[in-house]
């Protein structure tokens, strides 16, 4: 672009060192010609005649508006967007602060062909309501999964099973592109599937409005999948391999012209997980004392192949109004084997006998969406009505194969196989109207609708395989149907009267839920509706100081492997088995939120409370079932081990508190030192009363106050040679619940990237888990037994990256990384 004005030119004029008096502010708003789509980055630029040296300006922000301050003086006025048509005033006039009102622009068919913008924004931009991860920008994450892609966004974090916490509450709502789907999967695993190069960006909501789903005690992530809109056509191929064995592509490209926009994302994936666990278990006597012991060893190894595409077709019908449908496929296949290794010692440590067990698990997940959104814009800028509908299915299919033998004997246990069949039909339908009033439309009213209709089944059989026919055991299979109906609507009015800002919300949400257990007969069905009050209070200092203090109401309903009865048999003495009875979890959430910008150094801090009654936890219990194994050395005296089994039940009310610290500091250009620090404070308090397996009614107490932390540390640095260099580093400190205890967790996440065929090309090394310390390690105690144990999900990883882009402009990347200049990781919401 040789019109363009060189950027340095302009950053470098904005800092003045000379008083200026009665400074005046330019603001208006650049929005797409076509679309009526705000146009982010934007550039403006403002000239003055009197000395064409001195020039100065500004870029727009996510909804396209731009204010610039400056002195009262005669101007030249271009507004520029990369193969856009440039807005141009010249010989204009500013004595007082002046609105430039809406500025369109429109393509420029002459640059179509050879023009892409690729915003290669600061990873991770922060505002007062939401924090934003732009995953392009982070190079520890090629070649990973949405779970890489999650576990380096503040606030949040990935356990070593792959459970996703927000300020270390599981409770956390998926979306995906702002709405529920399939595409998050049944299980942590499907949704482990979808690639990172698929996503765009990830918006951590930690209190949202009445807007929002009520769902997620702990807030929202919003999963942006990627979805180009620039001019002409572009696009990138990627290919990557690793070690452990991991080798994978993806292709994206986008075509558009001034009436249509098309796009596709498609990747392929193949990798390998080992991993390993670690249980060491002590049993007592009714007196205290041991009784004998168990080690378990287990070892790992996934295999998993996956091929998911994205594709859409957005057709502008005119300036106003526009019509998107977008069709996602995923299909995935895999081989899980776990070996586990059984050591039984009496009282004394004396080896009794030892025993494998081995599982051979295939797995086959699909998934589909199709959904289909319209957006009409009327004249006054930002009233918009925007309506949604989306249709998703999912299926998962696990096959088990389990073999167990004595080992130095010719005896082998029967085989037992497990079959876990589930699938999910969603729908939704939405409606979201938004109308600004009063003066300078600074007031904002908003009503909507949102209709989500779930159903699950889940087919479980287990039993014996004998000469390949699976005998099934009632006690063990049934079929479970989970419906899930849930209708909501909302409003809420927002104004600003001069440094302050108002924003109250109410929601309406109408549950329907059934649970149907096939084999036994059992049904239930909870029909009840709730109220969801939002607040949100904010004040304004200055353009670069932010305070708001905010309330909402929320709630987290059971679903998935909380509700699902069927116990899993990795193991036949440390069972897991969901709870088909557990009602929602309630939370009144507080937050008090401050945000403060300098030049070099982006300063958010937030102070949290959230109270929450029936909240889920997790309980270990002894049953009464004895796994009997046969003794070799001594027939008479078969090893007797007891079956634990870990369920969640509604246990009782939970008070959560604590202080979250977000910071980015840029000393010089290239350069990014960002760190996110959270504690907070847990109190449960609750009883669980049940009727052990010797008809005995023991009331159990499960209060615990616990204050634990983590943090995050990255580092963004450019290397001799033209290399760029980034680091994570993650701790996670001791926390407990109920009945365990776990130890902290470090891991380290280190890539380097260059860019090579002249600039058209980028290559990137990354490893995860460095020092390969990314284990949880934990100490369990119920009455008569007590467990040490460690689990380590994926062992260190290393992956080759290799991308290479069509009409894609280092320039044009490095410009944008000018633009943003260390200070546009923060934009507050207009």
């Amino acid at each position: 672009m040789k019109r363009l004005i060189p950027l340095a030119i302009l950053l470098s004029s904005l800092i003045t060192t000379a008083q200026r008096p009665d400074p005046i502010n330019i603001t208006g708003t650049v929005i797409d010609q076509e679309t009526g789509q705000p146009l982010e980055y934007a550039t403006l630029i403002l000239q003055s005649l009197r000395n064409p040296d001195r020039v100065t300006g500004g870029i727009s922000d996510a909804s396209g508006k731009f204010n610039v301050q400056t002195i009262p003086g005669l101007y030249n006025v271009r507004i520029e967007y990369i193969s856009y048509k440039s807005f141009i005033k010249e010989e204009q006039m500013f004595r007082t602060s002046t609105d430039l009102g809406t500025i369109k622009l429109g393509i420029d068919v002459e640059q179509l062909e050879g023009v892409e913008v690729v915003g290669d924004r600061t990873t991770v931009e922060l505002r007062l309501d939401k924090k934003i991860y732009n995953v392009g920008s982070d190079l520890t994450v090629k070649g990973g999964s949405v779970t890489d892609v999650l576990d380096n966004v503040p606030s949040v974090t990935v356990d070593v099973e792959g459970n996703i916490s927000l300020r270390g509450n599981e409770s956390v709502r998926i979306l995906i592109n702002g709405k529920p789907s399939a595409l998050s999967g049944l299980s942590t695993e499907a949704l482990q599937q979808l690639p990172a190069e698929a996503i765009e960006k990830v918006e951590v909501i930690t209190n949202p409005s009445a807007r929002y789903d009520a769902e997620g005690t702990a807030g929202i992530l919003n999963i942006i999948l990627k979805q180009n809109k620039t001019a002409g056509i572009n696009g990138n191929a990627s290919i990557n391999v690793g070690n452990p064995e991991i080798y994978g592509g993806n292709l994206s490209l986008n075509l558009r012209r001034e009436k249509f926009n098309i796009f596709t994302n498609t990747s392929y994936r193949y990798r390998k997980g080992p991993g390993n666990a670690l249980f060491e278990q002590e049993n007592f006597n009714p007196d205290g004392s041991t009784a004998s012991f168990q080690d378990e060893i287990r070892d790992y190894d996934r295999q998993q192949e996956g091929f998911n595409t994205n594709f859409g077709f957005e057709y502008f019908i005119d300036s106003t109004s526009s019509l998107t449908n977008t069709f996602i496929y995923r299909k995935s296949t895999g081989e899980d084997i776990t070996d586990i290794d059984f050591f039984n010692f009496d009282s004394q440590r004396v080896p009794t006998i030892r025993r494998n067990r081995f599982t051979t698990e295939s797995e086959n997940d699909e998934d589909i969406q199709y959904s289909v959104n319209y957006i009409k814009r009327f004249e006054k800028d930002g009233h918009q009505l925007t309506m949604d509908y989306q249709y998703s299915t999912g299926s998962e299919l696990e096959n088990s194969i389990i073999e167990e033998n004595i080992i130095g004997e010719n005896s082998n246990l029967p085989t037992e196989q497990t079959i876990n069949d589930e699938r999910q039909i969603r729908q939704l339908v939405q409606m979201d109207y938004v109308l600004p009033f009063g003066k300078d439309n600074k007031s904002q009213f908003e009503l909507g609708y949102r209709g989500t209709f779930n159903n699950f089944n889940t087919d479980f059989k287990f039993g014996i395989l004998n000469n390949g026919v699976l005998n099934s055991d009632p006690n063990f299979s049934n079929e479970l149907n989970y419906k899930e109906y849930v209708n909501s609507a909302y409003t809420q009015v927002g104004t600003k009267i001069n440094k302050f800002n108002i924003l109250g919300g109410l929601r309406m949400e109408a549950s329907d839920i059934g649970i149907d257990l096939v084999n036994t007969k059992e049904s239930s069905n909870k029909v009840y509706v709730d109220w969801f009050p939002s607040l949100f209070l904010g004040y304004e200092f200055t353009e670069k100081e932010q305070l708001i203090i905010s309330y909402s109401r929320r709630l987290r309903r059971p679903r998935s492997r909380f509700i699902n009865p069927f116990p899993s048999r990795s193991s036949n003495t440390n069972l897991f088995q969901g709870n088909p009875d557990l009602d929602p979890t309630y939370t009144n959430a507080f937050d008090l939120g401050y945000l403060r910008r300098w030049d070099k150094l982006t300063f958010n801090t937030s102070a949290y409370y959230n109270h929450s009654t029936g909240v889920f936890q997790f309980i270990t219990q002894e049953r009464g079932d004895f796994v009997e194994i046969e003794n070799p050395d001594d027939p008479g005296n078969p090893v007797i081990v007891p079956v634990q089994v870990r369920s969640p039940i509604n246990l009782a009310t939970e008070d959560r508190y604590g202080m979250e610290f977000t910071t980015s500091y840029v000393p010089k250009r290239n350069w990014r030192l960002s760190l996110n620090l959270n504690l907070f404070q847990r109190q449960l308090r609750g009883d669980y009363t049940y009727t052990n397996f010797q008809d005995e009614v023991v009331t159990q107490n499960f209060d615990f106050d616990n204050f634990t932390w983590f943090s995050r540390f990255s580092a963004k640095l450019p290397l001799p040679g033209t290399i760029d260099f980034q680091t994570n580093l993650f701790y996670r400190g001791p926390s407990e619940n109920a009945q365990s205890k776990n130890k902290g967790i470090l891991s380290t996440n280190m890539s380097f990237s260059k860019d090579i065929v002249k600039d058209k090309a980028t290559l990137s090394l990354n490893i995860r888990d460095l020092f390969n310390t990314r284990k949880r390690r934990s100490e369990t105690r119920t009455d008569n037994v007590f467990t040490y144990s460690e689990f380590q999900w994926r062992e260190r990883q290393i992956t080759l990256s290799f991308l290479y882009r069509f009409n894609e402009p280092q320039s044009r990347r490095n410009r944008n990384n000018e633009r943003n200049g260390g200070d546009d990781d923060i934009e507050f919401e207009g």
